[in-house]
């Protein structure tokens, strides 16, 4: 006979039958008076808690597992500081607008007042209501229920987002007078768009002489690959995925321009955002990135996003993203390009683009450089996976890490590839993979359920990005994640000090010759010379494993792909790149090729 749940005797019980009501499997967070009896009743039930070290990584790997998902992921914090610090994972939610997230955090007594002066007082609702989507505090504790499906619900109805419930002491730790059962919220109505503008669309691309088609997060988010698979392969437009639009359709795919990307946006003349904003990441759809005259059209859930920017207001479509999709292709299915011209620029600029970056990837280094360190791991993990790449998820953060590593790990699925995302966001990289590691081999919420197979996830760090979330390897080590990581590691930000002495790797960066300390004053991008994050991962429970060189490099991940009982952490000592112009990719103002 199955277990019967406890019953409903306080309001943190009710707190963890109404999460059990909307099919919640896991929550992240940090415990403290009061929520820790939330906690424990979810845990009750068979919902899983992830214990973090910080609530601002626990904040964000709750929303990145919206992300994953398709439903919100859940953030249980304390009240004061606890809110403040997933603060960080709110903001990244809400401007990454596919990243819901319910967060639920404890506060003081009712009666304590505003202005009592209680343990962690603050007015979170005031605070979080101009950066959440939802932000209430139960006017009683028989409200609650009610309160969070509607923070559930409003955090992925629509624009994706954030829901915040504040939850009094006394509402946790009270008895109700009548226990309110909530239903499981229904995934939001597909919406179809207005005929007339997919008609205009449908118009505009038949009459492109440079078509392009660009596939956003959104798209990825929507789980839109079916449709957008069928549409390109049928019409042969060519595209081009942003970041975290890869894996929508195969890297490998013929029309993808990912290695034309600079010819792409500034020949295109008729462009379709699909799930992608004309923000800073697409150069705000203006020369000289973009053609002075190329005509956008836009499909997108949300309505504040259409006619932004250069968008052509006549052709932006408000809809569900595979719903326009279906509509849209029937008006195409006989499509044929007018000339080869495009695809032959496209190509050649590829070609040209491709072999200078094999020419980087094969070149034997000493020091490692980024190109060939990141060929290296992939070539071992790709042969290593059963399933090759398709087995493999990545995680990845660092100015420079993040945006050459891009280029060079293959995805073929989507959602198999998270990274800082729109707000350019140092310090997710740890809580992704945990929330990824969750997501597809724990949960199994983010795969068909027929689907067993089990992901390997892959984090790739700069040096400085991981120094934001470096004690979640303990929180790895504790619940036994097989989480791989590489830090990147050049001693610096962006540009680095690894191998600024004398001779490479042999002398402390602060001394001279004579191991005197130099009197100098420190860059402002200068980290610690080749610490050790592989000692460090030791101490938290995982492996570790320190690389100079390239055989040392491959038989690590070989060694780190063997360990399943916890993380594993290979820091990776590369060239410092001193002496470079300190340039972010997106923001160059000059004629250099753009990265990403």
């Amino acid at each position: 006979m199955a277990q019967q749940p406890p019953p409903i005797q306080t309001g943190a019980q009710l707190i963890a039958h109404s999460l059990k009501s909307l099919d919640v499997r896991i929550i992240f967070g940090i415990v403290g008076i009061p929520v820790i009896e939330v906690a424990e009743a979810c845990l009750a039930l068979g919902i899983k808690f992830v214990s973090f070290r910080n609530e601002q990584a626990a904040s964000y790997a709750a929303s990145a597992y919206g992300y994953l998902t398709g439903r919100p992921g859940v953030c249980l914090v304390v009240g004061g500081p606890g809110v403040l610090h997933a603060m960080a994972g709110v903001g990244n939610s809400m401007i990454n607008a596919t990243y819901p997230l319910l967060l639920l955090a404890g506060s003081a007594e009712t009666a304590a007042g505003p202005t009592k002066g209680a343990f962690q007082q603050l007015d979170a609702v005031s605070l979080l209501a101009p950066h959440t989507k939802f932000a209430v505090r139960p006017p009683s504790l028989e409200d609650l229920p009610h309160s969070i499906r509607d923070a559930y619900r409003f955090a992925f109805y629509g624009r994706p987002g954030v829901g915040f419930v504040d939850l009094p002491a006394d509402f946790i730790q009270g008895v109700p007078t009548e226990v309110i059962q909530v239903e499981r919220v229904e995934p939001q109505p597909r919406i179809l768009g207005d005929e007339q503008r997919v008609l205009a669309v449908a118009q505009a691309l038949r009459s492109a002489q440079r078509p392009l088609i660009v596939i956003g997060k959104g798209a990825a988010y929507a789980r839109s690959e079916g449709i957008l698979r069928e549409f390109i392969d049928a019409t042969k437009f060519p595209f081009l995925p942003t970041p975290q639009g890869k894996g929508v359709l195969p890297d490998n795919h013929p029309l993808n321009t990912s290695s034309a990307r600079s010819t792409a946006l500034a020949g295109a003349d008729v462009v379709l955002l699909i799930g992608a904003r004309l923000n800073w990441i697409l150069h705000f759809g203006q020369p000289p990135k973009w053609s002075p005259g190329v005509c956008i059209a836009q499909i997108d859930i949300c309505a504040e996003e259409l006619d932004r920017g250069s968008a052509d207001p006549s052709l932006s479509i408000l809809g569900d993203i595979t719903s326009v999709m279906t509509q849209l292709l029937p008006h195409l299915s006989n499509y044929q390009p007018p000339s080869s011209a495009w695809s032959t620029t496209l190509a050649a600029s590829a070609a040209k683009n491709t072999a200078i970056a094999q020419r980087k990837a094969s070149t034997v280094t000493h020091p490692l450089t980024y190109h060939r360190t990141f060929t290296l791991i992939k070539d071992t993990l790709e042969a290593l996976s059963p399933g090759g790449a398709d087995n493999l998820v990545y995680v990845s953060e660092g100015a420079n890490t993040m945006d050459i590593s891009r280029s060079i790990f293959p995805v073929s699925s989507p959602r198999h590839r998270l990274d800082a995302g729109t707000y350019a966001t140092m310090g997710v990289g740890l809580g992704y993979a945990i929330a990824a590691e969750m997501a597809y081999n724990h949960t199994r919420e983010a795969t068909a359920p027929s689907t067993h197979v089990r992901k390997r996830i892959i984090s790739l760090e700069g040096d400085s990005a991981i120094g934001f979330s470096l004690p979640e390897i303990e929180t790895m080590s504790r619940y036994r994640l097989p989480i791989i990581i590489f830090v990147i590691n050049n001693g610096g930000v962006y540009h680095g000090i690894s191998d600024n002495s004398p001779t490479w790797g042999t002398e402390h960066w602060d001394v001279d010759k004579d191991g005197k300390r130099k009197d100098v004053l420190l860059t402002s991008t200068a980290l610690g010379f080749e610490t050790g994050y592989d000692v460090v991962a030791q101490g938290l429970g995982g492996r570790g494993w320190r690389v100079a060189d390239e055989k040392a490099l491959a038989q690590a991940v070989k060694e780190a792909w063997e360990h399943r009982d916890g993380p594993s952490l290979i820091n990776v000592i590369i060239t410092s790149g001193a002496g470079g112009e300190l340039e972010f990719a997106w923001l160059g103002k000059g004629k250099g090729r753009s990265k990403l």
